[in-house]
């Protein structure tokens, strides 16, 4: 078994992508594919490197009675292997078919020079404990579903699973299985859900740190990601020991309440990123979001982002600077030139792997103005300016006078000299690189 540290997996925040803002559950291989290729040609030279399929992958049908709203189809039966383990639905993912699994998919992501992720649901499929199915148990021993399976511990919006009862003696076993079969398909980062907010009871935390376990064991490097939150922050101790990522906030959307939320969020979790351990603000939404949200015969298909531009300048300013993980919530091939800049533009994202800890602050003389500072080395610093209120401000920005000092814009890209002052409109954000 090869030994890594967990922090090896995500030694920097993770970038990326993933299916659910714009396919929700309706997401197929050559949809797929086809963010993959987007990602490979225009974002890969930046870091963004990750493409992650969202929730019900091993759902055949759901892409077809979504036409009724349905978002998740209740007694749902999805395809499994011989072991109780979740496979691809392969009407959805053609190249697994046959047993494949994603094997083939992943191997051509990882053609592209891109890493493969997936997400999955805590615990273990209910109709397999129903219908009492094996699992696969490290001495050969005829074990069941049923067996492993808590039915008291089950997620308040989704049907498919029971949680898993970690004082069951095989139950290591199952999350060993699953894991093992992750890392036979070449998968590089698992989000699994209905399980960050919950850690403060112990079927929950035990869940993490079977599935810690297990990819140890594995001997892949595979990033763990939980979801949903908010996360719990006494019990940031174990989130970091355990997992890479984990949300600090439920599913994040295009509302200005929810952003201007996002800073309270990321002050009380910014001294706990860093060395592979990243607090996970939620996709980025922007672009075309929802076409999976509708009934399939509705005639709209999904919504332009609501955030205005400079709206979205400041959600990508924050996560950036917070070094939070990106990861994209669109459809790639249908992003506007304008929003491809804000994604490609180095200097912004040189933010998000500074190996310092950034914090956030406030200017006393302006109640309204949020800043967050992270120091590059003993001669630069970052300097975030955010105008969360509903009226335009002025800030006067000085550093000692010399010929060395300046002030840059990171989203311009200009040197602006060592003084400087500027307006900024509601929502809007400003990010300088000062050097001295």
């Amino acid at each position: 078994m090869i030994s890594y540290s967990k922090n090896d997996c995500a030694p920097q925040p993770p970038m990326g992508w993933n299916s659910y803002d714009y396919y929700n559950t309706l997401v197929n291989e050559e949809q797929v594919r086809a963010n993959a290729d987007y990602m490979a040609k225009n974002l890969k030279e930046f870091g963004w490197e990750y493409i992650v399929i969202d929730i019900q992958w091993s759902d055949a049908n759901a892409g077809t009675k979504n036409k009724d709203g349905i978002q998740y189809i209740p007694f749902s039966r999805f395809c499994v292997d011989e072991f109780s383990r979740q496979i691809p639905a392969p009407n959805r993912f053609p190249s697994s078919a046959n047993g494949a699994g994603f094997k083939p998919l992943a191997d051509y992501i990882h053609s592209l020079g891109l890493r493969f992720g997936i997400h999955i649901m805590r615990g273990i499929p209910r109709f397999a404990a129903h219908e009492h199915m094996a699992i696969k148990t490290h001495d050969n021993s005829k074990v069941t579903a049923d067996q492993i399976a808590c039915a008291y511990s089950t997620c308040a919006w989704n049907p498919d699973m029971y949680g898993v009862d970690f004082k069951s003696k095989y139950a290591q076993d199952y999350y060993d299985s699953i894991f093992a079969l992750y890392a036979q398909w070449g998968v590089d980062f698992v989000k699994v859900d209905d399980i960050c907010r919950h850690v403060k009871e112990p079927i929950y935390e035990k869940e993490v740190e079977m599935m810690a376990a297990a990819i140890q064991k594995s001997g892949r490097p595979i990033v763990l990601s939980l979801s949903p939150g908010p996360a719990i922050i006494e019990k940031a101790h174990h989130y970091k020991t355990f997992a890479n990522m984990w949300r600090i906030t439920d599913d994040f959307w295009d509302d200005w309440k929810l952003l201007k939320a996002m800073f309270e969020r990321c002050e009380v979790w910014q001294t706990h990123s860093g060395e592979g351990n990243w607090p996970d603000c939620d996709m980025l939404p922007m672009g075309k979001l929802g076409y999976g949200w509708a009934p399939a015969d509705a005639e709209h298909k999904g919504w332009d982002c609501k955030f205005t531009f400079e709206e979205t300048k400041t959600m990508l300013t924050l996560w950036n600077i917070f070094r939070a993980p990106l990861m994209i919530g669109t459809d790639l091939p249908q992003l506007s030139p304008e929003n491809l800049k804000l994604l490609t533009n180095p200097e912004i994202i040189a933010m998000n792997k500074c190996p310092n800890q950034a914090y956030q602050t406030s200017n006393s003389s302006q109640d309204d103005i949020v800043m967050w500072v992270n120091e590059i080395d003993a001669n630069s610093y970052y300097q975030c300016y955010f105008n969360l209120s509903e009226e335009p401000q002025t800030i006067k920005l000085n550093i000692d006078i010399s010929d060395k000092n300046n002030i840059r814009d990171l989203w311009e890209q200009k040197d602006l000299g060592s003084a400087i002052q500027f307006t900024m409109e509601p929502h809007s954000s400003k990010a300088f690189k000062i050097s001295f």
